[in-house]
């Protein structure tokens, strides 16, 4: 999955340092990111040095080995540099709609460019103290920001959702959303509410979308999904009773069971609902 960029590893521990010289900076207006693509849909950020911001404009998010990722505080100083002529530098960076990263190369950098977004929404939110309206500041203590007025200390959102593998046999309930941009195969999926278990969110969720009712829920695994600020939960259950869809039409243009034989071949190495999907596919004996 976009989260398994091993052997690198990936450090969230908060710190107030500088950047040193080869580290990125990444930048975005709206759901854009800036970057370039290159051949094999390669994909480039640009570093500090590049880019001429001072070092007290920027917050440090993460780093993926001895590599630090950037943001500007202000995204009004960016200025895009021009590429000399005859020049390979940027390759043009350009604005780019984050998605574009589902298919990008190199694997760590699709991961640090929507892991950075899901901060730089965060950040982008809470410019404001939801308790007293007081502008916020950066807390130099952990990844929060505190409010100099009333002192309420704001940390980064995350919101929990399922994934559900539900199965009836050799066959597995295979979505479509209505009205999103993304058009491909899922698998039935929700938020949880409050007061709610995950299990709980399983059994809601594919009541509310196909009218069927579950059994047997067993984890299967778990994925950070910054592209919406979610913490994705994956769970396999079983079809308790008769298997006749009912389907909500606010929330899916289409449902249907799907023998695992009939499965194309998805993108595994992304998201945990494609790994899902090939993980039936490819391993009954688990289900029986």
């Amino acid at each position: 999955m976009i989260q398994d960029i091993t052997p690198k590893i990936y450090n969230n521990e908060y710190k107030n340092k500088l950047p040193k010289p080869g580290d990125y900076l990444l930048s975005f207006r709206g759901r854009e990111l800036l970057c370039a693509f290159g051949e094999y849909e390669k994909v480039k950020f640009p570093k500090v040095e590049e880019l001429g911001i001072d070092s007290d404009k920027l917050i440090y998010l993460f780093s993926i080995d001895d590599i630090g990722f950037f943001m500007s505080k202000n995204e009004n100083d960016i200025q895009i540099p021009e590429a000399p002529q005859g020049s390979d530098i940027e390759k043009k960076y350009h604005y780019e709609d984050i998605r574009a990263l589902r298919k990008a190369n190199p694997g760590y950098l699709c991961f640090a460019g929507m892991t950075a977004y899901h901060l730089h929404v965060w950040y982008s939110d809470n410019r404001f103290c939801g308790r007293c309206g007081h502008k916020t500041e950066i807390y130099d203590k952990e990844r929060a920001l505190k409010c100099p007025d009333c002192g309420n200390i704001i940390y980064p959102k995350i919101c929990p959702a399922v994934i559900v593998g539900l199965t009836n046999g050799e066959k597995i309930m295979m979505t479509r959303y209505a009205g999103r941009a993304y058009k491909g195969n899922a698998l039935i999926a929700g938020f949880c509410e409050i007061g709610e278990t995950a299990e709980d969110t399983v059994r809601r969720e594919v009541f509310e979308e196909v009218g069927l009712k579950v059994k047997n829920i067993r984890y299967f695994a778990s994925q950070p999904w910054g592209f919406d600020s979610n913490l994705l939960m994956g769970f396999f259950c079983d079809l308790d009773g008769e298997g006749k869809v009912n389907i909500d039409e606010n929330e899916l243009s289409h449902a249907e069971w799907v023998h695992r034989d009939d499965i194309g071949e998805e993108a595994r190495n992304l998201s945990l609902t494609a790994t899902m999907m090939m993980y039936f596919k490819e391993h009954p004996e688990y289900f029986n």
